[in-house]
């Protein structure tokens, strides 16, 4: 397997890229294949969270000539960022984009929990991944309701379109978004990379709600966008709160970039554009180049090996996107009732009366019909019969398959207050 350690990197110089680069040939929105399509949102995602962590970095340090090397790798890795973020071409709608953005969050995390050795990091990332796949139902009933475009004709069969745990039952107190650390001391790499890769996914579709939700062009959608961005900053706070605090700046700086290398190379054997195919490829080296230099600034402020945050260069099994169908089905049918209870997961059935998470859903939703993510259901319903879907077959939990009535209590209220619903 391929190890960048192992690898002569190009000069760091020769990592810039004059303005022809950077600009490249958009994908075609109706031609190109939704993993590409994926792949271009994940690796603009994790380059946006490569710069975040530097300009943190950046504001925590006080040796100027090492503030100089973290503003010369974040150059480049911004120049790769704006090269990624314009692959989307003119033309592709904000929505169409987040049908995009919620095809990775399902797609990614599923890949990641069927590859998670850590039982603690996989259950977080099962949680999440039914909250998510929920998200791509609800916008894909607005981008039908108003502009009557089935959300199929972007994923094509790659993923179903179905309720998952409703968004309206994910609306819980911020004491609930805190998970446990994870020791990345001796953590597998796969653990480590999958916390790194989720947190920076996660985090891109946090940012990019926040900032497009107020530009869409009717109040229903702007409401929806608003419901489901605080949703994504508490996936932000759950996966980010698995992170190991105690690793040093630096340390953190290696497994970035070393993060970088195992997608770009991931994606260069998958990719299916070759125009897109050769950007994974000079990106790739140019990572390489970034984690040797990472690796020479731990030894130079630290002096630590990188085998003593990496222990073993060599990748582990690739992130190849695949169909995660029946994956999705397995864990919606198993963990459809499940909430957070501080650091751990449990059926809101065991909840005690006086949780804090009931406490907060009268907050906020007190009056269900005023929840956005209910009404953009309840006026598709309305308007055109029953709800948007594309699924193999029914779905998964009995209580989501009526298409004419939005389930506004599973998962939400427990059983006893669900009888006769």
């Amino acid at each position: 397997m391929f190890n960048p350690f192992a690898e002569k990197p190009i000069p760091l110089g020769d990592a810039v890229m004059d303005w022809k680069t950077i600009y490249p040939k958009p994908y075609d929105k109706n031609m190109v294949d939704p993993h590409t399509k994926v792949r271009v949102i994940l690796m603009n995602g994790i380059e946006v969270e490569a710069a975040i962590f530097s300009h943190q970095f950046h504001r925590h340090c006080t040796d100027n000539e090492l503030r100089r090397e973290l503003a010369f790798s974040r150059r480049i890795e911004q120049q790769q960022q704006k090269r990624i973020n314009w692959l989307s071409p003119i033309g592709e709608t904000p929505l169409e984009t987040t049908i995009g953005y919620e095809h990775v969050a399902v797609d990614l995390t599923a890949w990641l929990a069927q590859n998670e050795p850590d039982p603690y990091v996989k259950d977080t990332l099962d949680f999440a991944l039914l909250e998510d796949f929920d998200h791509l139902y609800r916008y894909a009933n607005l981008l039908d309701l108003d502009k009557n475009i089935p959300a199929q004709k972007l994923v094509k069969e790659y993923v179903e379109i179905t309720p998952g745990r409703p968004t309206i039952a994910e609306h819980r107190h911020p004491s609930e978004a805190v998970r446990g650390y994870i020791n990345f001391k001796n953590a597998d790499i796969r653990t480590k990379l999958n916390i790194l890769i989720i947190t920076a996914a996660e985090q891109q579709t946090m940012n990019f709600y926040m900032n497009i939700g107020p530009t869409y062009y009717n109040d229903l959608g702007r409401q929806l966008y608003q419901e489901i961005a605080l949703i994504e900053e508490q996936h932000v706070s759950q996966y980010g709160s698995l992170m190991d605090p105690t690793c040093t700046w630096l340390e953190s700086l290696l497994l970035h970039e070393y993060v970088e290398c195992y997608l770009y190379y991931s994606f260069y054997q998958d990719e299916k554009d070759p125009h897109i195919k050769q950007i994974w490829e000079m990106h790739l080296q140019q990572e390489i180049a970034q984690l040797h230099r990472a690796k020479e600034l731990l030894a130079q402020h630290e002096n630590k090996d990188w085998q003593q945050v990496i222990p073993n260069g060599t990748f582990p099994k690739l992130l190849q996107f695949h169909d995660t169908k029946d994956y999705v089905r397995q864990i919606l049918g198993e963990q459809i009732e499940l909430t957070a209870d501080k650091e751990v997961l449990q059926n809101v059935n065991n909840l005690p009366d006086n949780h804090r998470f009931f406490w907060y859903q009268q907050k906020v939703n007190h009056d269900v019909n005023a929840v956005p993510s209910h009404v953009v259901i309840a006026q598709h319903q309305q308007q055109k019969g029953m709800d948007y879907r594309y699924e193999d077959k029914p779905s998964a939990v009995t209580a989501l398959q009526n298409r004419q009535q939005d389930n506004v209590n599973i998962a939400r209220s427990k059983q006893k207050q669900l009888v006769g619903v």
